[in-house]
């Protein structure tokens, strides 16, 4: 067997040991060794010129050397030029001013980070993360961002994982963990020692944003405040909520299993009448949902036969049409808007 067969044959049991939590950083670790033989076939260009109005930035998936680097392209013309930039990240989330790279940087002792970058790719701030980056977000305006990553060594029994949000403002503003602000679930105060928080959504109010709680094996869409630093339960059944642009409606994944194994699904609830609308795409999608416009979903799907390679798939918001191939080789998308 050829080194690079036992490395893939490995991946494969760690992602069937541990689940999908895992299989995020071991996919990483496959598409960087595969990029280190192979040559780029993409040109680097310069990150302001990626990070454009009317462009999708995302992570690269390609398997050369171009793999795990910031890329975009035209919202328009999704399936035309791409241009990939020398900015390494294993989730991206891009506004008009602010982008937020999470790493895994590997080295003799592995280490996990946060970092705002400004429009030319300079990081502004760092910060540490206690383990595998999973999930990121800028506010419209360029000003918050918010950053989730899984904690190393801890794992609650109820839920399988622990994880660490915070929010904080390019300015410096640190508002600390989630797990931190008062929690209250239909109407009681919840201060349970099992809570996890996840998946932050901003709304143009600069104190107000969603996110993700759970507890006791299940989940709801708080409401969140971070003048008043509280966080109140909206719905059950909700994970990684991403508000609509014109913050009428969120985007979710849904568990629609009734198994121990979850199966999630793309949902739509519309916060002004409560209805709930699941879209008709069978897979299980586990990402943070983006909207392209008020009419159109995002979502990064990793293909099963290929390990540590995606791609981005879109969908009619309105469940009446069916998912369609947005971008080859990409996840992580972001819809730069002016």
């Amino acid at each position: 067997m050829t080194p690079r067969a036992r490395l893939v044959t490995a991946v494969v049991l760690t992602v069937v040991l541990l689940g999908s939590t895992a299989a995020y950083a071991v996919s990483a670790i496959v598409g960087h060794q595969a990029r280190q033989a192979i040559p780029a076939e993409a040109q680097t260009a310069a990150f302001d010129r990626q990070v454009a109005t009317g462009r999708i930035v995302f992570r690269n998936t390609t398997a050369d050397a171009a793999y795990g680097l910031v890329a975009s392209v035209s919202a328009d013309d999704p399936s035309g030029d791409r241009s990939v930039t020398d900015i390494a990240c294993d989730r991206v989330y891009s506004e008009a001013r602010s982008t937020m790279c999470l790493r895994i940087d590997r080295g003799v002792l592995t280490t996990f980070s946060a970092n705002l970058l400004d429009t030319a790719g300079t990081v502004q701030r760092s910060w540490s993360l206690p383990g595998i980056p999973s999930r990121t977000r800028v506010s419209s305006d360029g000003e918050r961002v918010a950053f989730t990553s899984f904690v190393t060594g801890e794992a609650y029994a109820t839920v399988g994982f622990a994880t660490a949000t915070q929010i904080s403002t390019i300015h410096g503003d640190d508002y600390g963990n989630l797990e931190d602000f008062a929690l209250t679930i239909d109407g009681t105060p919840n201060t349970a020692a099992d809570r996890n928080f996840w998946g932050v959504t901003f709304t143009s109010d600069p104190d107000v944003f969603y996110a993700t709680a759970a507890t006791g094996s299940k989940t709801w869409l708080v409401r969140g405040d971070l003048a008043a630093r509280t966080l109140t339960s909206v719905r059950e059944s909700v994970e990684c909520p991403s508000l609509s642009p014109d913050e009428t409606r969120i985007a979710f994944k849904k568990n629609i299993s009734t198994t121990a194994t979850a199966h999630w699904s793309i949902a739509v609830l519309d916060l002004t009448t409560n209805k709930e609308t699941v879209m008709p795409d069978p897979r299980n999608i586990d990402d943070q949902i983006e909207w392209l416009d008020d009419s159109t979903l995002l979502y990064g799907l990793a293909r099963d036969d290929q390990p540590g390679d995606s791609d981005v798939w879109s969908i009619p918001a309105d469940g009446r049409g069916a998912s369609a191939l947005f971008i080859e080789h990409a996840t992580s998308p972001s819809a730069v808007r002016p």
